[in-house]
């Protein structure tokens, strides 16, 4: 089987390196991680956090960037080539397929909100924070969600962001794009970290963090940690899947896989060494979920001694995450495009954004004129596809991928791609086949 993608190939490992880190920095890491340490007591959640990256995302994302490379194609062709290979059926092409409808779905309401952070670096940088109450600052988030043109603008802002950086190809597009971003991403957050540091709540967030309480590690706190070390490395979307039909041969793929899983996680660590100083520091709630960065942060950034620029630096740090991971969602569906229909590489980026931008309309109504229209007597359009994708679509295709990798695919082909000493290959294999689907059922069971 050729080794070199016939869609491409990164200029280098360490490209790839930051392609799959901007992927999994998304703002499940700087959004969402920070509110739910908030809302499950600090340090138990990121200790167990940590645990969970390491047992669970961690050997399935090496599972995905391997099967992406033996396949050598767009995922629902890679998974089909890798089964027929092992003497199994092609129909596992369903389960590339699977990825790709999971990335759509995921894209169309995650732009909505990417789509928020990229109004929120505008109205920092016009002072919008300053001089007003903590009542006028959660006033102003929820006449912004009811107000579908402004909604509409900057979803469409950010898809073009994305459809143009995808549509300029790996080498032009992909690759400068993800060049200055990713860099980028780090360099704000090292220095809304420093910013941290001269806070009077520094400690206090720290201690918040990272004291270990084991008493307060319950079994509530250990299966959110679960489920979102899950869902921070970008799993189960065909974005490493893809990143990984681009990957060199002789790279070494669980080597690269703990350094992007390392990076992810010390991004996820830093927002909120960034973030909980400065809650600490203004006497703001540290459980406040969801609205914690656009309600709750802002007050501080109206309060604070240039807090202009530092809310602006924030939610630049924000869109640049979101659009690491925007680009990895299009980026499969795009790969099959070109390859199964013959399509130019504009054409299918511009198809595929297009038809996810319109979806999107759905999702932004749900704030406003659709607020009361619900699904199934319970969820707007919103929270039910954001709740199937993050609680069946993601576990279910995690599940299958470790299912794929320990069962589907022969051992010899996958001692081959990961190239491990004896004793690592036999723990990650052993995870694969049976601790890592194991822990996905349990995070779905409970989740219902």
């Amino acid at each position: 089987m050729t080794k070199s993608s016939s869609i491409g190939q990164w200029s280098s490992r360490w490209m790839f390196i930051m392609a799959a880190t901007g992927s999994a920095v998304g703002l499940g890491n700087v959004w969402k991680f920070p509110y739910m340490t908030g809302q499950y007591g600090g340090s138990s959640f990121v200790i167990v956090y940590l645990l969970c990256i390491l047992f669970v995302g961690l050997p399935i994302l090496i599972a995905e960037i391997m099967i992406g490379r033996r396949g050598n194609a767009s995922p629902a062709e890679a998974t089909a080539k890798v089964a027929i290979e092992s003497n199994r059926s092609r129909h596992w092409w369903w389960l590339g397929f699977f990825g790709m409808i999971t990335a759509f779905l995921f894209l169309s309401v995650y732009s909505i909100v990417a789509g928020w952070t990229a109004s929120y670096v505008l109205r920092s940088l016009q002072g919008s924070f300053v001089g007003v109450t903590p009542d006028q600052i959660s006033q102003m988030f929820d006449d912004f969600l009811k107000d579908p043109w402004q909604l509409l603008l900057w979803h469409t802002f950010f898809m073009l962001i994305t459809v143009v950086i995808v549509a300029r190809g790996l080498k032009e597009g992909l690759e400068k794009a993800i060049g200055w971003m990713v860099p980028g991403l780090f360099l704000i957050v090292i220095i809304l970290v420093g910013y941290a540091l001269s806070t009077p709540g520094f400690m206090e967030g720290i201690k918040f963090m990272f004291r270990i309480d084991w008493a307060a590690i319950d079994t509530k706190s250990f299966l959110a940690a679960l489920g979102h070390s899950f869902f921070t490395l970008s799993i189960a979307t065909a974005s490493m899947m893809i990143y990984g039909a681009y990957l060199e041969r002789k790279a070494k793929i669980a080597k690269i896989a703990v350094t992007i899983a390392t990076l992810d996680t010390l991004v996820a660590l830093f927002a909120g060494m960034a973030i909980f100083p400065l809650v600490f520091t203004y006497g703001l709630p540290h459980d406040q979920g969801p609205s914690l960065v656009f309600k709750t942060l802002p007050i501080a950034f109206g309060e604070m001694p240039g807090g202009g620029i530092i809310g602006a630096l924030f939610f630049t740090l924000l869109l640049l995450a979101a659009l690491g991971s925007s680009i990895s969602l299009v980026e499969p569906i795009v790969a099959w495009l070109i390859e199964r229909w013959n399509m130019r590489r504009a054409v299918a980026a511009w198809l595929t954004s297009g038809l996810i931008w319109v979806l999107g309309f759905a999702a932004l109504l749900s704030f406003n004129y659709w607020e009361d229209l619900k699904l199934f007597g319970h969820w707007t359009y919103y929270t039910f596809v954001d709740g199937l994708v993050s609680l069946v679509l993601l576990p279910v295709g995690g599940m299958l991928l470790a299912i794929y990798a320990g069962w589907v695919m022969k051992r010899k082909y996958s001692e081959e791609e990961l190239m491990m000493p004896p004793w690592l290959y036999s723990i990650w294999r052993f995870i694969v086949r049976y601790f890592s689907p194991i822990a996905v059922i349990v995070i779905a069971w409970i989740s219902f």
